[in-house]
């Protein structure tokens, strides 16, 4: 099965862009929010455009690190950073509501998934279908667990 170019969801949350931005934009809290990423290591003091982090992950007894750099950051309205061994670009967009502030996150493909990453994601994790499943999943997962600390003001 070829990769999804888009796995995304989306979550209300009764708090203000800046609440929820201090949040996500602290990427050593996403082995917090994240089912698959159990630590981002930031490589360098500030959280900005280029930072490059290192990151340990996860699903059932696999453990595997990536690399990642930040290549979009603007404060209260979107980062996003690109996993450097797939590919993969991970965005988090915070639009503000009447009630508080809406927070999409998404994984997209824009040059594909690197053909190692799909081999080892087909011989070692069950395959495409199954893994991409567990990334809509675990989006949803990561994006209530915002929701709650923003709601209650962690």
């Amino acid at each position: 099965m070829p990769n999804q170019q888009l796995i995304e969801g989306s979550v209300e949350i009764a708090a203000a862009p800046a609440t929820v931005w201090a949040l996500v934009s602290d990427l050593r809290r996403m082995g917090e929010w994240s089912p698959q990423c159990s630590r981002m290591m930031v490589l360098g003091r500030e959280i900005k455009l280029g930072t490059r982090t290192l990151n340990l992950n996860r699903q059932g007894k696999m453990r595997w690190p990536t690399t990642a750099k930040v290549v979009a950051f603007e404060p209260n309205k979107k980062l996003a950073f690109r996993i450097v061994e797939n590919r993969c670009v991970w965005t988090y967009d915070l639009e503000e509501t009447a009630t508080g502030t809406r927070l999409t996150e998404s994984r997209t493909t824009p040059r594909g998934v690197a053909k190692a990453s799909n081999l080892g994601t087909e011989k070692l994790m069950g395959g495409t279908e199954n893994f991409e499943a567990g990334l809509g999943s675990g989006i949803n997962t990561t994006l209530e667990r915002i929701k709650a600390a923003a709601e209650a003001g962690n």
